[in-house]
């Protein structure tokens, strides 16, 4: 989880005194640099995260460009009441728990003024996989650049050994291989990556495995298409039009900015899409040029509405 505010009088001691050797232009161009704010301000963003997520998110690179424009990262203390911490100005959060769930809601009424990335309830929302798509199909999203729907899907419950028979009775077919889109969504930003899909399944080797086949994990980096030799037809990104009008579709009903969506491309198509899976706050650091994004992202979200605060000295 993060939390983000405008913060006034924070900053180190050795930047004050850099400061005071600047002459006037240098000055001027910090200020630019900064996004608009004052060399004394910071944008600071507090998060509260695991020390897995912490690591993949909080790279060298981001941090090192997120001091050069005035946004300082700064530990959530779980050991202290939210409120007592701050002010803030922004909360990006992701842990799980319906206590701290209860958390964020009792601090989001308490500082309305404070904006939550993103509301609890929405996050939950995504937690559960026919939920989130069934609000892709409700949107029946077609036009001149593609269509854009979800797979059928299946939930078993019961013994493995049942699913080839659920699977016949439900008139679905084996999964293909190919491409799977990963469409990185920050704020109004949004980043297409390329991974390698699931690998083809003949019906011999579904019988060898007792019709049970484990598939290996298809979101990692390892498995990054962008660089392969692979045919254009297949290769293709979802057009940029369509893409944009589901982001915002999409930002708009599950009240999410920071999300992913996957998405594969019908087989011997080149406008119709599914998506399968929508996470919130993946993994950015996977995401080329992450730090650019995701620092303008966070200083977008205060600019023009920038207002001195007092100091938490508590």
């Amino acid at each position: 989880m993060f939390l983000m505010r405008l913060k006034g009088e924070i900053s180190l001691r050795n930047e004050e005194e850099k400061e005071n050797d600047r002459n006037p232009q240098q000055q001027q161009l910090y200020a630019i640099s900064a996004a608009g704010f004052p060399p004394q301000q910071k944008l600071v963003v507090g998060y509260a995260l695991t020390s897995k997520k912490a690591k993949s998110f909080l790279q060298p690179k981001l941090e090192g460009l997120a001091r050069k424009k005035g946004i300082l990262f700064v530990a959530i203390d779980h050991n202290r009441p939210l409120s007592d911490q701050g002010p803030f100005d922004i909360v990006l959060h992701k842990l799980s728990g319906k206590e701290w769930r209860q958390i964020l809601e009792d601090y989001r009424l308490k500082h309305p003024e404070v904006t939550v990335l993103d509301p609890p309830d929405a996050i939950q929302h995504v937690h559960n996989r026919q939920s989130m798509l069934q609000d892709v199909a409700d949107l029946n999203l077609s036009d001149c650049y593609g269509k854009v729907g979800v797979p059928r899907q299946l939930v078993i419950t019961k013994d493995p050994s049942s699913i080839p028979d659920a699977v016949t009775k439900a008139g679905l077919t084996l999964p293909l291989g190919g491409l799977l889109f990963k469409v990185y969504i920050v704020g109004e930003a949004i980043k297409v990556v390329r991974r390698f899909s699931l690998p083809d399944v003949n019906k011999h080797e579904l019988l060898n495995n007792g019709g049970v086949y484990q598939f290996p994990r298809v979101s990692c980096a390892a498995a990054c298409a962008d660089g392969a030799d692979l045919d254009p037809s297949v290769a293709e990104l979802p057009p940029r039009p369509l893409l944009e009008r589901l982001a915002k579709e999409l930002r708009r009903k599950l009240g999410l900015r920071l999300f992913n969506l996957d998405i594969i491309r019908e087989l011997g198509t080149r406008d119709r899409f599914y998506v399968i899976d929508i996470n919130y706050f993946p993994g950015y650091g996977k995401m080329p040029e992450y730090e650019h994004i995701f620092t303008d992202f966070l200083l977008s979200l205060v600019q023009g509405n920038y207002k001195r605060r007092p100091v938490n000295n508590s």
